[in-house]
């Protein structure tokens, strides 16, 4: 059986947890990798995963859709619109570049399966970094993102209210109460007849949207508003045994191999 080939953008930044250490002008930094438990999860599955942190974007993302066509599958997760679309020709010369966060629409309408985690820098994030609102990118999901800082911290935790129907693919065999999630980035569900809810944030957390599954074009795409691992994904959600099982379902669905 072909693999299914999923590229994995984000999930990198400075931070006081101890991960991975470096260094830079002003001595000894550490850097949070998010995605380890993704990756882990999808190890030795029939998912090929490609994991390019934030900081490679601007300069390793592809610059045409020919470059985005050899995935199947691109996740942006914990990742600001301004490091997809300036690349550091732009910035630093003043060199018309092509616009990849255009393409990523273009390569989603003609086929590609787009999904969005949440975090930090993903819908509209902290303090609005992560400018996805009205971007080539939004139009291409299942959601709108606010215009402003979205982020709805539960540090006491929330379980997930499953809306869809279980026996949607991304909900196979994930019968039973999910594991507590501690945050998530509020998002407007699209007034399309595609877009299905498929979970939510519980009333007395606002009843906001947290998975949703929509097509675009030939495409599919997904939004998943909290995160793939700490601190929004808690330790007991990452050793869940459904953990790895939603987003297998997740990627199968959305690149049509469910």
């Amino acid at each position: 059986m072909t693999r299914k080939k999923v590229l994995l953008v984000g999930e990198s930044w400075m931070s006081s947890a101890t991960h991975y250490k470096g260094f830079d002008q002003f001595g000894s930094v550490t850097f949070h990798l998010g995605a380890e438990p993704l990756v882990k999860a999808l190890a030795g599955s029939e998912f090929e995963l490609t994991y390019m942190q934030a900081h490679q974007a601007p300069t390793e993302l592809p610059l045409t859709l020919e470059g985005l066509d050899a995935y199947d599958a691109i996740i942006l997760s914990d990742i600001g619109s301004n490091s997809i679309l300036l690349h550091p020709d732009v910035w630093l010369h003043g060199k018309p570049m092509p616009n990849r966060v255009k393409l990523l629409r273009e390569w989603t309408r003609k086929g590609g399966g787009l999904v969005m985690i949440g975090g930090y820098l993903t819908f509209q994030g902290i303090d609005g970094r992560g400018r996805w609102a009205r971007t080539a990118v939004e139009e291409a999901l299942p959601v709108d993102c606010l215009p402003h800082d979205d982020r709805i911290e539960v540090p006491e935790g929330f379980r997930a209210e499953i809306t869809g129907d279980r026996a949607h693919p991304i909900l196979a065999g994930l019968d039973g109460e999910w594991p507590l999630l501690l945050g998530a980035n509020e998002v407007r569900l699209k007034d399309r007849p595609d877009v299905e809810l498929l979970a939510r944030l519980p009333d007395s957390e606002g009843g906001h949207p947290l998975l949703v599954t929509g097509s675009y074009g030939e495409g599919r795409s997904v939004a998943w508003t909290s995160d793939i691992g700490p601190h929004w994904l808690p330790n007991s959600f990452v050793e869940w045994p459904g953990y790895a099982r939603l987003w297998k379902n997740v990627l199968a669905w959305v690149t049509k191999a469910s």
